[in-house]
């Protein structure tokens, strides 16, 4: 339990870690970052260092099926990270994020089967398009909050394959649209397509997780955080409750719609002939969310390639059945809830916390009692 500003208690968000004192923001000429214990440190210098050599070397390593899939967890990671500005910083839940993939995805599937653009130029007009129709849903939301809201938005999810079936003529008058793969070829010599295709999400990715980085550290995030904690005190602080929610509802939105434009580079497709697809797909993105770590920045892309990891594990369980695919997700879910409610990231921080303190502790000298000189 915590208190705000004005000494309310503030309850947060199960799932949710408040930002820590070393990770908020400096104020009042207070230094940005507090001393951090050495051990604490060096683990996080070799993790960082482990994952990014990780990163870069994966696609020379596995062959095109296992980039596929590693670019898949990418552009999971890219929503799942929209959905987490949205639900682990500003508290709105949604489970309708599939609606935006799916507008990203057919945006640029259109763009290039219809109109010719090459892929790399259809990324921001997905990006801004769904910036738009975020902002138009975000306003009519501010209306409804907690489970209310997540239903509205589940609305969006279910509904969005019918929109598609109306307005979409593709191939064999269905809602399906396939670029031609050469729309996709590398444009760096010496790089294969599928390598192509893994670096190109990851940059997008890098550079999208380092602005809500910079977003969640700076006052729109103070605001955010403030927002979810405890709505009446944020107010009562002078944050702007309704421009606070819509803006975390656009971006969301758009992360969202570039993780479906990257979808068609990786997947070489844009369908909604499956009526439960983008509901799953928007389940994926709230799972992929919590196993990593809600409320945290590296969380999504754990959680995304846990989860692409499992359902290459378990797809022979699921082929035919893909209604069991919710359910096995589901599962996944409340097992990580109940062993690491912080998620995976929460958890390798929780135990960095541990080793800093113990490292305190150990560097810390002795205490002796003071005599008493009236005996």
């Amino acid at each position: 339990m915590t208190t705000d500003q004005t000494g309310a208690a503030v309850e947060p968000m199960l799932g949710a870690a408040p930002l820590e004192l070393e990770d908020a923001p400096a104020t009042g000429g207070q230094t940005l970052w507090p001393q951090i214990p050495r051990p604490v440190f060096i683990a996080r210098v070799i993790i960082g260092t482990v994952m990014a050599a990780a990163a870069l070397y994966a696609p020379f390593y596995f062959d095109p099926v296992y980039n596929r899939l590693l670019s898949q967890a990418i552009y999971l990671a890219i929503a799942a990270m929209g959905l987490n500005l949205l639900t682990g910083f500003n508290g709105q839940v949604s489970i309708g994020h599939g609606f935006f993939y799916g507008v990203g995805a057919f945006t640029s599937a259109i763009l290039m089967v219809d109109h010719g653009w090459t892929f790399e130029a259809t990324i921001p007009i997905a990006l801004l398009l769904n910036l738009v129709i975020g902002l138009l849903v975000g306003l009519p939301a501010l209306r409804v909050r907690g489970l209310y809201l997540a239903l509205v938005t589940l609305g969006l999810a279910v509904l969005f394959p019918q929109l598609a079936s109306k307005y979409v003529d593709g191939v064999g008058g269905v809602a399906l649209l396939r670029p031609p793969a050469r729309d996709f070829s590398s444009l760096i010599e010496g790089l294969d397509n599928d390598q192509w295709a893994y670096f190109l999400s990851l940059f997008i990715m890098v550079v999208l997780f380092l602005l809500a980085w910079n977003l969640v550290r700076g006052r729109i995030g103070r605001s955010m955080i403030a927002v979810r904690d405890q709505e009446i005190a944020a107010t009562t602080v002078g944050v702007n409750l309704a421009g606070t929610k819509v803006t975390t509802f656009a971006i969301s939105a758009a992360y969202a719609g570039v993780a479906g434009s990257l979808s068609v580079m990786v997947d070489h497709v844009a369908a909604a002939t499956n009526p439960i697809f983008y509901f799953q797909r928007s389940v994926e993105f709230l799972v992929a969310m919590t196993i990593g770590g809600a409320a945290t920045i590296l969380g999504p892309a754990v959680g995304a390639l846990a989860l692409v990891l499992l359902r290459r594990n378990t797809e022979d369980l699921i082929e035919g059945k893909e209604i069991l695919a919710p359910a096995l997700y589901g599962a996944a879910l409340i097992a990580i809830v109940f062993v690491l409610p912080e998620g995976l990231v929460g958890g390798v921080r929780r135990f960095l916390a541990w080793l800093g303190r113990r490292s305190s502790a150990k560097g810390r000298p002795p205490t002796h009692p003071i005599p008493d000189d009236s005996q």
